[in-house]
């Protein structure tokens, strides 16, 4: 049971203050505040399912395990029921006459002490001293003591103070007093990785007790580690209990000691959010703070009528637990120990300590506050989170709030150009358009474009930076983490609420490591996660409780509840799973949404593309057909989604060369690897059904960007923009020649359609420049404001391209295409518009079966919105 306070629990609080346990943050116990390592969860779960233990007597595996890590001898290693059983059974094989503590220090020392009937002799550390250790006073005390058999504490650091002592003087003391049992504690020592640990080298009359419950978050499970010269520890071993250390607490100890990199995170974050809640407190005048050097901080509150006890009671009311001090030897009413906690719970105890001594709540001793964020993400890719931030931002919106999306790294070939030229993702541009924004580039400060499989152009704040295989940006992601970071600062500081996105999963265990986009950015946003799961997929029961399993603590603390998507039938047959679900894991489920075949709303990237969910089913002959070609590195394939609502129109998407039949025209679409996938059309054999297309009176072949450069005569690629390959022949279907140049073409377009003069707008994102040297054999199709060539066309109209991407989001250009088809196909013009690419209308209507499926109130309480 959690300890607080002095003497309580965490559990007589609430009672106190009228509330459940989990409403208490607690300050008191000062355990590591990123909780235990992400695979105690489940692995634990599964020795226990699988009954798994380890049979050796006192713990030999274990025991080997720490004698390895800091190379001594598996003999001077003890296991025990947590350190406290090891120092009784010190105390019971040694038998001191004396015992020595310095104070204030750990309470259970002087319990210890009086159990074994040991008297004790208080050693004071002084406050105008900063209660440092005064090694040669400490020697004099010793040197009194000579006549009997005594036993010194030492806390290496020491509680409460967080202090630590130089080892060389503890070392040197021992070696001094050789009759003297010196037994030192680094139950804190793991946050200071830099210090000369006693556990590895000590004197013959030294002790090292190691608790591995503070540091690793575990203490209901109880596990500690002595360090003793062979003799000590033989005879220690002889007054413990055999069986003592249970299964679980070996195999997690064995575990925890190898687990190098959460140790060095802990460290790390420690340190910052130490010297976060350090700052704040300086700015209480009440307050003096001894800011020790680990995970916890010693204060004294300086104000006339308010003790540490009436402190704890007026915090309490706030819901904050801190640890009263005056049951600690040499402290009086006025103290209390602080642990350092999260970022958000450090600024929630300024918060509150404000309040109860009377600062104003927005004065500058608070922490900055994060503007209110929800996140979404998913227990796999496309489960369509993009489709539902789309949905609550346009929600929030209507709501009459002042909403900004944020992905801070998108990896998709569906990008989209700017007006001031970056480039950024289309799912942010979506959001965007939800919100009534101009999409900027903060919405998505890094892009990844892959170029093959393991390989992507790094594009951050709009900018193309460099081409990287994985193991390059890796080393890159802490850079744009940082451009991330400090593009969600600006965005939010203009909006008052964020709205963000996440990638893939957040249990995706390979990358959580160097996460920039799930749950590192959720809590750098301080943002509420809602987990979403694609129910059309499958499985998405066993996803929600296996995501949560493979999540760390502090990553399960942020996740408010889960969403199911793309759910046909009658939601109420789900209650049973939902409500096994939530008492499981204790995540409540925040909504059910329907699914939606034609939402309206552009999708973020191929997946739904590529596994043909686009496909349209309608097959008639009075209806035009439209044969796109998915290329491997497809990019933008967003240009052919507004013909899926024309009613006349038949989209097909070809995989092969025998899907091609006689469709009335072919798109050759985007491409993020233009000379990889000529050779791939090659390859396949779908150049000579092209050609056969082309040789027919029907068939009407468009390019667009990259499909655009492929119908051309050549492909060079002398700087290896896309391609080690250098280039190749084209489908010389027009006399054109491009050029791949590292310079990239960013521009949002306004053009003109020569054949119909009609005005069109889109965007530009090519690295080519694409030139003939055969005028007189085509003509020039369509121009930009500027009278610069973007398109050329044969001179019958049979295959033209253009390098603008969303001409046939424009209603009229789209219609007026379609309507040349017909007649191609003998069929009568329409001569109107049939359907309108109105995201608008599909952003109202996608917000309002979103608000039917997701209650927006708990969302807004939760956000503190209401």
């Amino acid at each position: 049971m959690q300890k607080n306070r002095h003497g309580g629990n965490i559990w007589d609080l609430a009672r106190g203050a009228e509330c459940a346990p989990e409403e208490i943050v607690d300050f008191s116990a000062n355990i590591n505040p990123l909780g235990p390592p992400a695979w105690f969860r489940a692995e634990m779960s599964a020795r226990i399912s699988a009954q798994v233990h380890y049979p050796e007597p006192y713990c030999d595996t274990l025991c080997a395990r720490a004698a390895e890590k800091w190379d001594i001898a598996s003999e001077e290693v003890l296991a025990g029921n947590g350190s406290t059983e090891i120092l009784h059974a010190a105390l019971a094989f040694w038998k001191p006459e004396k015992a020595l503590i310095p104070v204030p220090s750990y309470a259970d020392y002087r319990h210890a002490c009086a159990m074994a009937q040991i008297p004790v002799e208080n050693f004071a550390l002084k406050e105008d001293a900063g209660f440092r250790l005064d090694f040669p006073a400490l020697s004099a005390a010793l040197d009194a003591c000579a006549d009997s058999r005594t036993v010194v504490f030492l806390g290496q650091p020491n509680n409460p103070t967080g202090l630590s002592n130089a080892p060389e003087s503890v070392r040197d003391m021992a070696l001094r007093h050789a009759d003297t049992l010196f037994i030192v504690d680094e139950a804190f020592a793991d946050f200071l990785p830099e210090q000369d640990r006693l556990a590895a080298a000590r004197p013959q009359n030294v002790l090292v007790l190691h608790s591995l419950t503070k540091f690793y978050a575990i203490p209901g499970l109880r596990l500690g580690l002595g360090y003793a010269c062979e003799e000590l520890a033989r005879g220690i071993r002889g007054r413990m209990p055999m069986w003592s250390v249970n299964g679980l607490s070996q195999a997690f100890g064995i575990r925890a000691l190898s687990d190098t990199e959460y140790a060095e995170r802990t460290v790390a974050e420690v340190k910052e959010l130490r010297a976060q809640l350090l700052e704040g407190l300086s700015r209480f005048d009440e307050l003096t703070v001894f800011p020790g050097e680990v995970n916890f901080v010693l204060c004294r509150i300086d104000r006339e009528g308010v003790d540490a006890s009436r402190l704890a009671e007026l915090l309490l009311r706030e819901r904050i637990a801190i640890r009263v001090c005056y049951n600690f030897e040499g402290l009086g009413e006025q103290w209390f120990r602080l642990a350092v906690r999260t970022r958000k719970q450090n600024a929630q105890l300024l918060e509150a300590l404000a309040k109860v001594l009377g600062y104003p709540v927005s004065s500058s001793i608070l922490l900055p506050r994060k503007k209110p964020a929800l996140m979404l993400q998913g227990t796999s890719s496309n489960a369509g989170k993009s489709m539902l931030a789309a949905a609550l931002c346009r929600m929030f919106l209507q709501d009459g709030y002042d909403v900004a999306p944020f992905k801070s790294q998108n990896m998709s070939l569906n990008s989209y150009v700017t007006r001031d030229g970056g480039e950024m993702g289309r799912a942010q541009v979506t959001q965007a358009q939800a919100c009534r924004l101009d999409p900027d580039v903060r919405m998505n400060p890094v892009l990844l474009k892959p170029s093959s499989d393991t390989g992507s152009q790094v594009v951050v704040l709009g900018k193309a930076v460099s081409n990287m295989d994985i193991g390059q940006y890796i080393k890159y992601k802490p850079q744009a983490f940082d451009a991330a970071k400090d593009a969600y600062d600006s965005l939010a500081s203009e909006h008052q609420v964020m709205i963000l996105e996440g990638a893939g999963s957040p249990a995706e265990i390979n990358l959580k490591r160097h996460d920039i986009v799930n749950m590192n950015m959720a809590r750098y946003a301080e943002a509420k996660v809602l987990l979403v799961g694609d129910i059309d997929r499958g499985g998405i029961f066993a996803s929600f409780v296996g995501t949560m399993e493979l999540l760390e603590e502090w990553e399960r603390e942020l996740v408010a509840g889960y969403v199911v998507n793309m759910f046909r039938g009658d939601a109420s047959l789900l209650n049973d799973a939902l409500d096994y679900v939530t008492g499981r894991t204790g995540k409540p489920f925040m909504g059910v949404v329907p699914y939606m075949s034609r939402h309206g709303i552009p999708e973020e990237d191929s997946v739904s593309f590529k596994r043909g969910s686009l496909d349209s089913a309608r097959t008639d002959g009075q209806l035009v057909d439209i044969a796109c070609i998915d290329v491997p590195h497809i990019s933008n394939f967003t240009d052919i989604e507004p013909f899926f609502n024309e009613p006349d129109v038949h989209v097909r998407v070809v995989r092969s060369p025998e899907e091609l039949g006689a469709p009335d025209a072919v798109i050759l679409p985007g491409s993020k690897n233009v000379v990889h996938d000529m050779n791939w059309l090659r390859e396949q054999g779908f150049i000579s059904e092209l050609d056969r297309l082309l040789h027919s009176e029907q068939a009407v072949v468009v390019g667009i960007c990259g499909g655009f450069q492929m119908l051309g005569r050549t492909i060079s690629d002398e700087h290896q923009v896309e391609s080690v390959a250098g280039g190749m022949k084209g489908l010389d279907f027009l006399p054109l020649a491009t050029s791949l140049a590292p310079q990239k073409t960013l521009t949002a377009t306004g053009a003109r359609y020569l054949p119909s003069d009609m005005q069109i707008r889109g965007y530009e994102i090519h690295h080519g420049v694409t030139k003939t040297d055969a005028p007189d054999e085509i003509s020039v199709c369509m121009e930009r404001s500027d009278g610069k060539p973007i398109g050329y066309s044969r001179k019958d109209g049979k295959v033209w391209g253009t390098y603008l991407h969303g001409l046939f989001d424009d209603d009229v250009f789209r219609r007026d295409f379609i309507d040349s088809l017909r007649k191609k196909k003998g069929l009568e013009p329409v001569s109107r518009i049939l359907a309108q690419y109105d995201i608008e209308s599909a952003l109202d209507r996608l917000a309002d079966v979103v608000r039917a499926s997701i209650n927006a109130e708990p969302l807004y309480k939760m956000l503190g919105l209401k």
